[in-house]
């Protein structure tokens, strides 16, 4: 009977205790699951259902994938105020905000040109005087965040349909070269029959100033006898706009 027996010690000494199973599956980021459900509101309600943090952030996911982009969204409003002020500045200030590289900087830029080029499209080829908005919305795509002083030409037929956008000078950060005569010679050589003036003020103030109205005046009086309207001037600034025309300085 002895050979029979057990050691309980000796049978439980001999097996090991089952362990605990263990999680082998590494956890997701927490930030992945915050992308899914900002994702899904765009997909739901789209771009008005979300901040322009919350915008910014859709931008950065596929710009920055494997890290939380909140606070580099967060961070790049509070140094230039605005989704639209972000996508205009310079890509060596973007540079100066954490988290911004080189080719985050540089793919901003890309979807601020690829929104410029869209709102082009709006009044390309369209009668302008009726497309108003779309003319403004293109000038402050185009101009609003520029560091130096645009001075921008829109030229159009007799049936006021646009035929050509240039920029024909720029300047400084408060100062544009203009020459009356060379922008008429360019619209007899569009056969234009319209124009529209079009600068920007990097200071930000859309006010036109003396000079502003002296030369808008002065290329009038060069147009009018080639039967060449000047039908406003636009003044471009980062919050807002100023029309010659709409303030009755021409």
């Amino acid at each position: 009977m002895a050979s029979d027996d057990h050691d309980e010690r000796g049978f439980f000494g001999e097996r090991s205790l089952p362990q605990p199973k263990r999680d082998t599956e590494p956890k997701k980021p927490h930030y992945l699951g915050h992308r899914e459900r900002l994702r899904a509101r765009f997909s739901a309600s789209g771009g008005d259902a979300l901040v322009d943090y919350e915008l910014l952030e859709l931008l950065l996911f596929r710009l920055i994938p494997r890290a939380d982009t909140k606070p580099v969204a967060k961070a790049l409003l509070a140094r230039f105020g605005t989704l639209a002020e972000v996508l205009g500045a310079p890509v060596n200030l973007l540079q100066e905000v954490k988290g911004v590289g080189p080719a985050v900087a540089l793919d901003l830029k890309i979807v601020a040109a690829s929104a410029t080029r869209m709102a082009r499209g709006e009044i390309s080829g369209r009668e302008v005087l009726s497309s108003w908005n779309q003319v403004l919305d293109y000038c402050r795509a185009a101009m609003a965040f520029e560091e130096r002083e645009q001075f921008r030409i829109l030229f159009l037929d007799k049936k006021n349909v646009l035929i050509a956008e240039e920029v024909q000078q720029t300047g400084t950060v408060d100062h544009t070269p203009v020459y009356p005569r060379e922008v008429i010679r360019r619209a007899l050589e569009l056969s234009a029959t319209a124009i529209i003036l079009v600068h920007n003020h990097p200071s930000g103030d859309p006010a036109p100033s003396r000079a502003d109205i002296d030369m808008t005046k002065t290329i009038i009086d060069i147009a009018r006898p080639l039967g060449i309207a000047v039908h406003d001037h636009i003044i471009i600034g980062k919050k807002g706009f100023a029309s010659m025309k709409g303030l009755l300085l021409i």
